[in-house]
């Protein structure tokens, strides 16, 4: 199956052959839909804080904070933000293939946020730099949109000689217009960072991934503005970053799942989906980890209600790791019957952990290990928004296939929708994943876990791309905040629908949350 070179090159990316040959085999047979046995609803799997509790874990984790804690923020940023820009992309080729004709275009409803985003182009936070690459390049937005020329307004937003945009990643976006300047979204989460992540000694950590083609303009961005946020929150930002490691990159085959090869005969990786940042978040052996996508970020004006949940589902998680690391060090002593019902009742209703039948009927010091095993793990308090219809991944119990039930995120392409039943249970979801995580990745005795012990090989996806004009199958890793964290301990808590902003298409920019106004 594999060659000498092969070999050598597999090796220099540092797989095993064996990991590659497993991933063949997940070609082969597919993964297997998650079983679900209920959605997390209010009062099942999702905690609703009070106001009492709100103002309460607030305070226990600003004395946290205080007192010295290691807190990070880590931000997976994207590749290029291409498929924020994929209606204009698809407009600029319409344009350049078709004769000019303004009213046929204009009646195509395929391109109605084509001319929603040129209708609003003023209100977007980078319409001066537009109009300033746009002379650049002897031309004028004003006569552009008065002559309709919107093919050439949209060239200089996306291309090479103009802005830019739809090659770059989302972070050097810019998203957010002020009354005398404007942010990228980037800049936004040092000022987020600022507000919920600034330790003792003002220091702000925040730890971004990028794609390696983008770090030279990432570090040029940064170096050029943070001297502004550090003097505006008296704060001294350490900024690091990493890239997908090329170990975590998969193999893709075609369509007889035979290994998809170069023109030059070597094997074709592919980077494998954000499951593969899991060994950038492990490699950063932090303590408290705050873990928020690039694009979720929205103006000063809206953004208070953010700093108070990510305080209060921190102070949450936080409580809660000191009860965990209490009750293991009393599970290391001769304790009491009475304690170990205790540990179980809080396993049960705190953090919602299922203890099987056969529990009950195993020896003290069975049960003893049983509880350790079950607590000794990484935390996870995950904010979870009312479903307004956005697509993606909801909080459900689901059965292993070992019948242990757990609550998990899961992504609708991991239900077999075909079973009337899982269907069902599908749709009777409330809430939503905005990927808004806070983690304790360490054990009670302050070593770092090695996170990769606790995620769900299992999981996956398969998804169909092109290569040189060829179909091809792609595998994702377990996605960070699904299988890659399926073993840990896991909470949902209802967080308000305004900490929840992606910006998923370019006039999403044009929704109120994030026009400033």
């Amino acid at each position: 199956m594999f060659s000498e070179k092969d070999l050598q090159q597999i090796s220099a990316k540092g797989i095993r052959k064996e990991e590659i040959m497993r991933q063949t085999e997940c070609f082969k047979k597919g993964f297997p839909f998650v079983v679900l046995d209920a959605p997390a609803i209010n009062g099942n799997g999702i905690k609703v804080f009070s106001k009492n509790e709100t103002d309460d874990f607030c305070r226990k984790y600003d004395k946290y904070l205080a007192s010295g804690i290691n807190v990070i923020k880590f931000v997976p940023a994207s590749g290029a933000a291409t498929r924020m820009f994929k209606t204009l992309f698809s407009f600029t080729e319409w344009y350049k293939n078709t004769e000019y004709d303004y009213e046929k275009y204009l009646s195509d409803k395929s391109f109605n946020s084509v001319f929603n985003f040129i209708s609003n182009i003023e209100k977007f936070a980078f319409y001066d730099d537009l109009k300033n690459a746009l002379k650049q390049n002897n031309s004028d937005v004003d006569i552009c949109l008065k002559e309709k020329k919107y093919n050439e307004i949209i060239n200089c937003l996306l291309r090479e000689n103009g802005l830019e945009y739809g090659n770059l990643p989302k972070g050097l976006l810019k998203f957010h217009k002020y009354e005398n300047y404007s942010r990228t979204s980037l800049e936004e989460h040092l000022v987020e960072g600022a507000n919920y992540c600034k330790c003792s000694g003002n220091s702000v950590n925040i730890h971004f991934t990028f794609s390696p083609e983008h770090i030279e303009k990432f570090v040029e961005h940064i170096d050029s503005v943070l001297p502004v946020y550090e003097k505006m929150f008296n704060a001294k930002f350490i900024i690091t970053y990493s890239v997908q490691k090329s170990s975590t990159d998969t193999v893709a085959v075609d369509m007889k799942n035979e290994l998809f090869r170069e023109k030059d005969g070597s094997v074709h990786f592919r980077p494998a989906g954000h499951g593969a940042l899991l060994e950038n978040l492990n490699d950063l052996k932090g303590e408290i980890v705050f873990i928020k996508n690039i694009d979720n970020i929205v103006p000063d004006i809206f953004k208070e209600t953010t700093y108070i949940y990510k305080k209060v589902l921190a102070g949450y998680l936080l409580e809660i790791r000191e009860k965990i690391k209490n009750y293991l060090q009393k599970l290391e002593t001769n304790v009491q019957d009475k304690t170990i019902d205790e540990i179980k009742e809080y396993a049960v209703k705190t953090l919602c952990l299922n203890i099987p039948e056969y529990f009950y009927e195993k020896e003290k010091e069975e049960k003893k290990e049983y509880l350790f095993h079950m607590l000794n793990r990484p935390v996870r308090i995950c904010g979870m928004v009312k479903n307004e219809g956005e697509p993606g991944g909801g909080p459900f119990w689901v059965k292993d296939k070992n019948g242990q039930i757990s609550l998990q995120i899961v992504e609708t392409s991991q239900v077999n929708m075909n079973d009337n039943e899982q269907r069902e249970i599908y749709k009777a979801s409330t809430h939503f994943n905005p990927v808004d995580l806070v983690c304790s990745v360490r054990n009670y005795k302050n070593t770092p876990f090695n996170l990769l012990d606790f995620t769900n090989p299992d999981t996956g996806f398969i998804s169909l791309k092109s290569k040189d004009g060829k179909e091809i199958k792609a595998l994702e890793l377990p996605g960070l905040w699904n299988g890659a964290m399926a073993k840990w301990i896991t909470i949902f808590a209802e967080v308000p629908l305004i900490t929840f902003n992606p910006v998923k298409t370019i006039n999403d920019l044009l929704r109120k949350e994030h026009l400033n106004q």
